[in-house]
């Protein structure tokens, strides 16, 4: 049986935790409480020495610590519905959405975040590793955020989906980098009509808990 080490306050381990709904991928999930640094104790260590969640125990045995394993694992695993493309272009557009989601959009909520919260000083970027804030990377990050809104916002004019005209990997991280972007304050509004509208056709699909 997989098993899927997930928090269910986090995005990271949405990100996975809504892949496996949409495969209809037997689990078995367990919750690590990063709030009490759960991760950075010995025993998930053994688990997973990065110290992140999501983790991936495979039913052959390995570990898998990153959502870009996870996905090419059950994609794999459990290829209908295909998230990561069908066809060459397909999968080479969804590929490149996917890239410029997360690292327009995630990691730019993840900049602004981890460098302007209390909860975060000096657990500026994730893993074992501790690391200082730096202010200026917080007010460059929001930003990117409303940068990454208006893009997205722009792309959707008349798409339903980010790419490929398909439900994906990328609609998947889109949804949670939105999502996310609450803990900087920041969400769609009314100059934002594509993206709204496309975000409350993604809740219809009952998987993005």
């Amino acid at each position: 049986m997989i098993t899927l080490y997930d928090c269910a306050t986090a995005p990271s381990p949405r990100r996975a935790r809504i892949l496996l709904a949409e495969k209809g991928a037997p689990h078995e999930t367990v919750q690590v409480d990063l709030r009490s640094g759960e991760q950075l104790g010995e025993a998930f260590r053994r688990i997973n020495p990065q110290c992140t969640v999501p983790a991936l125990v495979t039913e052959e045995g390995p570990v898998l610590t990153d959502n870009a394993a996870i996905a090419a694992y059950i994609e794999a695993r459990f290829p209908e519905p295909p998230l990561l493309g069908r066809s060459p272009l397909d999968k080479a557009e969804i590929a490149g959405w996917q890239w410029r989601v997360e690292f327009e959009g995630l990691l730019a909520i993840a900049e602004a975040f981890r460098n302007s919260s209390p909860a975060m000083v000096g657990r500026a970027l994730a893993g074992p590793l501790d690391y200082a804030q730096i202010p200026a990377l917080a007010e460059r990050g929001l930003a990117r955020v409303q940068a990454f809104f208006a893009m997205l916002n722009a792309h959707l004019a008349e798409r339903d989906f980010i790419a490929a005209g398909q439900f994906s990997i990328a609609d998947i991280t889109a949804v949670v980098a939105v999502d996310f972007a609450r803990v900087v304050k920041m969400k769609p509004g009314d100059e934002h009509p594509h993206l709204r509208r496309w975000r409350a056709a993604m809740e219809t699909r009952g998987t993005m808990a």
